[in-house]
This record gives C-alpha cells, sequence and structure tokens, in this order.
C-alpha cells in the first residue's frame, strides 16, 4: 500500500506505556486468550466479557513516555495515515446522505487499556467500544497476524483498522437499534453484525483502490486476513474442530465474501447483512 507521505490523522490518542494505572486488569493466559480471541478478534465488545473495572487505583506514579523503536513508529505512522483514509471516505458517503460523519479515535496501547466498555488486556485483540467511539489496538497484534494468523502484510493491517471503523459507521447509523435485546445476545446477530463490518471495510479498500493507493497483491493481503481470522479457522487452529453453533464473526468464506463485495460495491448499499437470506 503507498502511504508513507501522505496526511496522518490528528484523532490519535497514544496511550503506550501508560497500562492501567495500578488498576486491575482481566485477562492473560493462554485459555483465556483463546476464548476471548474467538468471541472479539476483530470487532467484537470485550466490555461483554470483560466487564467494568472494580479495582480502584494504587496511587502509583504515572510512567515515564514511552519509548517506541523505529519499527513502532513506522507502524503507528502507518495505522494513523490508514486512520485518516477513512475519514475521508466515511466523511464523503455520509454527506452523500446529507448526514455528518463523526470521526473516532483511535487509542495505541500496550498490555492493557481502559475504555467505556471495561478494562480489557490486548489478549482481545483490536476493538471498538461504541461506549466512547474510539478504537483501541496494540500494535503488537500485528505480528501476532503475521506469526500466528499467517497473515502478513500492510493491507492486511489496514484491513484490520477499517474493520474497527466499520463499527464505529454502524454505531453512528444505529445499525441493528431496533432488534431486541434477545436478537443482539444471538450468535447469528453478531455474525451478520460482524460480516458488516467486513463489507464496510471493504467500501474503504474500493476508495483506496481509486485513489490509486493499493499495489500488487494488497488486495490478496486483505482477503488472506479475512480468511485467518473465520470463526472455522481459529476454531481448527486453537481447538482441533470446529463448532459452527458457536461462531460469532462468520466462517472465513463469509468474511472474505462480503470484505469482497464491498470492495467492488463501493458503497453502503448492498451491505445489509440482517436482510441476506445467504451470508
Amino acid at each position: 500500500m503507498k502511504w508513507k507521505g501522505r496526511r496522518q490523522s490528528a484523532n490519535v490518542e497514544d496511550r503506550r506505556g501508560m497500562g492501567m494505572g495500578g488498576k486491575t486488569v482481566i485477562g492473560g493466559g493462554i485459555g483465556s486468550i483463546i476464548i476471548v480471541l474467538l468471541f472479539t478478534l476483530l470487532g467484537g465488545n470485550p466490555g461483554d466479557l470483560l466487564g467494568p473495572n472494580q479495582a480502584s487505583d494504587t496511587g502509583t506514579q504515572a510512567p515515564p513516555p514511552y519509548q517506541e523503536s523505529a519499527g513502532e513508529k513506522e507502524l503507528a505512522d502507518f495505522v494513523s495515515v490508514v486512520l485518516a483514509d477513512t475519514e475521508d471516505v466515511w466523511s464523503d458517503e455520509f454527506k452523500k446522505k446529507g448526514l455528518q460523519y463523526k470521526n473516532p479515535k483511535l487509542v495505541l496501547y500496550t498490555g492493557s487499556v481502559q475504555s467505556a466498555c471495561g478494562s480489557a488486556s490486548s489478549a482481545v485483540g483490536p476493538f471498538y467500544c461504541p461506549g466512547d467511539h474510539k478504537l483501541y489496538i496494540d500494535l503488537s497484534f500485528y505480528e501476532d497476524l503475521k506469526q500466528r494468523f499467517q497473515a502478513p502484510g500492510d493491507f492486511a493491517m489496514a484491513y484490520v483498522i477499517a474493520h474497527e471503523v466499520g463499527h464505529h459507521v454502524q454505531t453512528l447509523l444505529h445499525t441493528g437499534d431496533n432488534a431486541s435485546q434477545a436478537q443482539k445476545r444471538s450468535k447469528e446477530y453478531s455474525v451478520r453484525f460482524e460480516l458488516q463490518a467486513d463489507y464496510l471495510a471493504g467500501v474503504w479498500a474500493h476508495y483506496a483502490q481509486g485513489k490509486g493507493y493499493l499495489e500488487k497483491g494488497d488486495l490478496e493481503e486483505a482477503l488472506n486476513a479475512a480468511n485467518a481470522v473465520g470463526d472455522d479457522n481459529i476454531q481448527k487452529k486453537s481447538q482441533g474442530y470446529v463448532v459452527p453453533e458457536s461462531f460469532t464473526h462468520g466462517t472465513s468464506e463469509q468474511r472474505k465474501r462480503w470484505f469482497n463485495k464491498g470492495f467492488k460495491n463501493g458503497t453502503i448499499e448492498g451491505g445489509d447483512t440482517f436482510k441476506s437470506a445467504n451470508l
């Protein structure tokens, strides 16, 4: 992806090295990592699993400023450019509908973080919290994406950001507001919600291609990432078998299909997964 030298977003909040300020963090351990990843990877609400932070401050002093490596700086610059691109495309799309797009914040953190959805460790992966309109990401996730999920490449990383921004778009458009609480708690609702975010990520990729930002192999990187984080693929890797009744994000094939559909359509229209008879 051609990104160097382009506009970076002003909506990045750097909390790296800050930790939880002496508060208790829920998470950690191989078992909990797998459980949380299955539920929240690329878009889940960690507050549903982790709950609000119940501990109080311990009075510890603020840590020194985070010293990032050259590689971390480049990655932070990259996600800032991708976030800026999403701001451009969704501002334009909302304007076409007579609406105003409100930019989300992207929070960079290391190890653990506090959001309006509760406390979370980096084990949850990237997530969006509708309670504060912020995306949260520990940049070390991208090493997991490359090594554990075999999904390397900068456009695979861009897909992650675009998917989380897709959840912000859903929040602004009040997606699913008419659904009952029982429906929202169902696995089918969760899958349809996540697949729509994949579609919206594809819409952003369509824009990126139109601007000439894509390079050879970029689309394949995004599709490979979507394939890697399908529920069936994650379950096969983590437990050796698949339980379709427990899916929360969709299969690898579904995630690729909806991302590709958004990439081809390039508009919000056509991405209503809740009315689709065939996911």
